[in-house]
């Protein structure tokens, strides 16, 4: 289930572009319908259930169709304002798509562990990303190659690791004006964060979270 926030309408600059048809059959196809074992469901999450079907839950796709296209509708207002998705997904599975969607719609994303502050500690966060720029220019240009052996050692060590967590925040100059969100239940520090900034999340839910986390 996709469940998206409720947001004021804003003006669309230019024609949105149109979403694939949505239909039953290709979300069947996809799987969009398993849940998660009934032992392990939230009854917060009972409304979305249709039926269970061997022990697993089975998502109400009606339901499902509707969000997607309420969110996608959502989405598209963001974008024709000028407002910057913040893509989120540090989940194995999740990690590379997670990367190669935002990079294709021109949006930021975090794929490996989400470091607490960035949103609510944005400028310590930012000063972290500007150093990460100014290490890489520097390796860029080859002055890191003309430092003494150990101390270049330790600027590529330090360099490694700003890179494998604000790669994808590298362009990030200001806060979202949303979240994408795969696994809520994984993301609660994220979702957490926004919440106390105001800022809307639009979220892959499964039979096991909360809905109104």
């Amino acid at each position: 289930m996709v469940q998206a926030p409720e947001l004021a309408p804003q003006p669309v600059a230019e024609a949105a572009p149109q979403l694939e048809p949505i239909t039953m059959k290709s979300l069947l196809e996809a799987g969009v319908h398993f849940g998660h074992q009934t032992r392990r469901w939230n009854p917060r999450m009972r409304r979305y259930i249709f039926t269970q079907r061997n022990g697993i839950h089975i998502i109400d796709l009606q339901q499902t169709m509707g969000l997607i296209t309420d969110a996608y509708r959502a989405m598209v207002d963001i974008g024709a304002s000028g407002g910057k998705v913040l893509f989120v997904g540090t989940k194995k599975q999740a990690q590379d798509v997670i990367a190669s969607e935002a990079d294709r719609v021109g949006h930021w994303y975090v794929n490996q562990r989400w470091l607490g502050g960035t949103l609510t500690n944005f400028q310590t966060i930012k000063a972290r990303i500007d150093y990460m720029k100014n290490l890489q220019e520097q390796r860029d240009t080859g002055y890191l190659a003309r430092l003494p052996k150990k101390e270049t050692v330790r600027l590529n060590h330090t360099l490694e690791k700003l890179e494998k967590y604000f790669t994808g925040l590298r362009e990030m100059d200001r806060l979202p004006a949303a979240l994408f969100v795969i696994d809520i239940g994984k993301e609660d520090i994220c979702i957490a964060e926004a919440r106390r900034l105001n800022i809307p999340i639009f979220a892959i839910v499964d039979t096991d979270c909360d809905p109104g986390q």
